[in-house]
């Protein structure tokens, strides 16, 4: 089963920029260096976001959990990648309570 209204699902420019790609987030810069080592950079975010995005409707749901301000959605396996490796990845997605649209909250190596 997919996340529903997976068609609307959003990343946050934000959260590429100041997390997932950024070597400065005391956190992110460990998945920085693991997705720049797939291609994936900071003057190209769009196409990382459109991957994750493609991430969101492509992958089935692994776990889906009610955490009292909405769906929490856990997706997991490969990604496309610019260099065509495609890792498997996790990808974690929140349907907020009275929303539609899927945010991703996090996305990290298996």
């Amino acid at each position: 089963m997919k996340i529903p209204n997976n068609q609307l699902s959003v990343v946050a420019p934000e959260k590429i920029t100041e997390y997932l790609l950024s070597s400065n987030h005391e956190t992110g810069k460990h998945k920085a260096q693991f997705f720049s080592s797939f291609g994936f950079t900071i003057d190209d975010i769009g196409a990382f976001r459109n991957a994750l995005i493609q991430h969101s409707l492509e992958r089935d749901i692994d776990i889906a959990t009610d955490t009292g301000f909405g769906v929490k959605y856990k997706l997991s396996c490969e990604i496309q990648t610019p260099d065509k490796r495609n890792p498997c990845i996790i990808t974690i997605w929140i349907v907020e309570a009275g929303m539609k649209a899927p945010k991703l909250i996090t996305a990290y190596p298996i």
